[in-house]
């Protein structure tokens, strides 16, 4: 039996994704419909061919199995044979007991039953304001899913019809090759392993038995949300097949930035300016906290340019595992007067008289070191 490449039935490379795969055989089905191409005797044909296709390759685990090839089963018995009893004979038995047991693993169903399968993982992104993702927030989102299709119920047949037992494989959903001592085992390329096929296929899915529908889902992210962070809601991915599970969606946060916070983990960074006095002689300042609040802050005397300073349990909340809240890193920037009055010129120079420290000694008795 002659097996098409399923992938150039649906004009799409190896390495394509579950979306082009997707996109490819909707244009394939609406361009092969029968009902679209009432004079074409091999309409009907071509388009069961695409069905079969993405049946198989939009399903990760069939399309896994698909390309991993058929696997070869065979089983021996040796028997004693002839008066002389010196030789024996191999007699291969019929295998198709065997085959039927493993029918699942090519990606078809066993003597017609029905196998369900897990509906895909989706994944989105939501876009949260920095406030938002801090305190956290209950939101809604669009997932596109996919489901069983009202109009037909899943089964893909139209209105008034039903699913047949396939003639190729009399319902089994495989069927047997035997070349020399092996036997060969495959999809049935009429009903794509289902046991079952569609002579009238439904209009709402052409005849997949599934629809792609846009589903609003109420996603609560936690405080504390990172941008990138997944949040995992269980069962409202894309619906099983054949009454399987529900797959999950993953909503991914994108968290916008702020003017001033630079967030590192569940810490934040801030600098704040400071005068040359303030930093000289000392002082207690307020800084701004990353929840709008503000933290008093204490500076030392001779406080230098770049220092830093923590405020315990001012960042982020921890959004997965509790724990303390993260710090609130303060870095210290020295503003130094671009005019000064006459008066503040006046005691400035009276400083640079006073003052006694060199402040570049250090630098330069490094830089005479002979290396």
């Amino acid at each position: 039996m002659e097996t098409r490449d399923l992938y150039k039935v649906l004009e799409v490379g190896k390495g394509a994704s579950q979306e082009e795969i997707r996109r490819s055989y909707r244009r394939l089905a609406r361009k092969h419909h029968p009902d679209a191409n009432r004079e074409d005797p091999k309409a009907e044909e071509r388009f069961k061919e695409v069905q079969h296709a993405y049946e198989v390759l939009s399903n990760p685990e069939k399309r896994r199995e698909y390309d991993e090839g058929p696997r070869a089963y065979f089983g021996t018995r040796a028997q004693a044979g002839g008066a002389s009893g010196g030789g024996f004979d191999t007699n291969f038995s019929d295998l198709s007991d065997l085959f039927g047991s493993f029918g699942g693993a090519f990606g078809g169903a066993t003597r017609g039953a029905a196998r369900t399968t897990r509906g895909e993982d989706v994944t989105v992104s939501v876009s949260l304001k920095f406030k938002d993702a801090l305190k956290g927030v209950t939101t809604r989102i669009t997932a596109p899913v996919e489901e069983e299709c009202d109009q037909c119920g899943g089964t893909g047949a139209a209105a008034g019809t039903a699913r047949r037992m396939c003639p190729e494989c009399s319902g089994r959903g495989m069927r047997s090759r035997d070349q020399g001592f092996f036997a060969f085992s495959e999809p049935c390329g009429r009903c794509g392993g289902e046991g079952t096929i569609v002579e009238r296929p439904c209009a709402g899915c052409a005849g997949g038995g599934r629809v792609r529908r846009n589903r609003q889902v109420t996603v609560k992210i936690p405080a504390g949300a990172k941008d990138g962070m997944k949040v995992r809601v269980p069962g409202r991915g894309s619906g099983g097949m054949k009454g399987g599970p529900a797959g999950d969606l993953y909503v991914v946060t994108r968290v916008a930035g702020h003017p001033v916070f630079e967030r590192r983990g569940d810490d934040f960074l801030v600098d704040v300016p400071v005068s040359f006095v303030e930093a000289a002689l000392g002082a207690e300042i307020e800084v701004p906290r990353p929840d709008g609040g503000m933290v008093k802050l204490r500076l030392p005397a001779g406080t230098q340019e770049g220092k830093r300073f923590k405020v315990r349990g001012a960042g982020a909340p921890r959004a997965r595992g509790g724990g303390e809240p993260g710090d609130l890193m303060v870095r210290v920037r020295v503003v130094v007067p671009e005019k000064l009055s006459r008066r503040e010129k006046e005691i400035l120079e009276v400083l640079a008289e006073e003052g006694e420290e060199d402040v570049r000694e250090g630098l330069l008795r490094a830089a005479g070191q002979e290396l």
